[in-house]
């Protein structure tokens, strides 16, 4: 809130060279920020009284524009990435497979192994949970099990994630 949407009788004010000015009525601290021609922010609305500070405004706004911008180029996205198998998959098949899923693991994603069953596959969903063990231990030495193997309707779904 800035200037007039300012709605509270006392404020505590804080000058634009950061000094306390202390508790005073809004429409004096309005009067002393329309006199250094700057504006009258509300810095802490759920404080008692609320804290308001002079201010140029547009200079704050894209201050904090910036900060953010700064953070968001600091933090890494994680992204979850797939692998899709078949319970008949083939030991080469399925070297490849867990290739991709190195690789997507040593670049800090996270991976969704994907055990998917068709037809008359159904029958023995049980039978194929070592797929995913044997999977999930051949990439071990780089990866945990965020989510253990469980079904989820036509499929059978793991999650994992690189080791710290």
């Amino acid at each position: 809130m800035i200037n007039e949407q300012i709605r509270d009788k006392e404020i505590l004010l804080i000058g634009e060279n950061g000094e306390k000015l202390g508790i005073m009525a809004t429409i004096d601290a309005m009067q002393l920020a329309k006199e250094a021609e700057l504006d009258l922010v509300k810095i802490a609305p759920t404080a008692k009284p609320p804290v308001c500070k002079i201010i140029d405004y547009g200079k704050y706004r894209y201050e904090l524009a910036r900060k953010d911008k700064e953070a968001k180029k600091k933090q890494k996205v994680i992204e979850m990435k797939e692998v899709r198998l078949s319970p008949n998959i083939d030991t080469n098949d399925l070297n490849t497979k867990m290739g991709a899923a190195r690789k997507f693991l040593e670049k800090g994603d996270k991976v969704k192994v994907t055990l998917r069953f068709r037809g008359r596959e159904m029958a023995h969903m049980s039978k194929s949970r070592y797929i995913l063990e044997d999977f999930a231990e051949k990439l071990s030495d780089i990866a945990t099990i965020d989510k253990p193997s469980k079904v989820e309707g036509r499929s059978m779904v793991m999650f994992l994630s690189a080791k710290r």
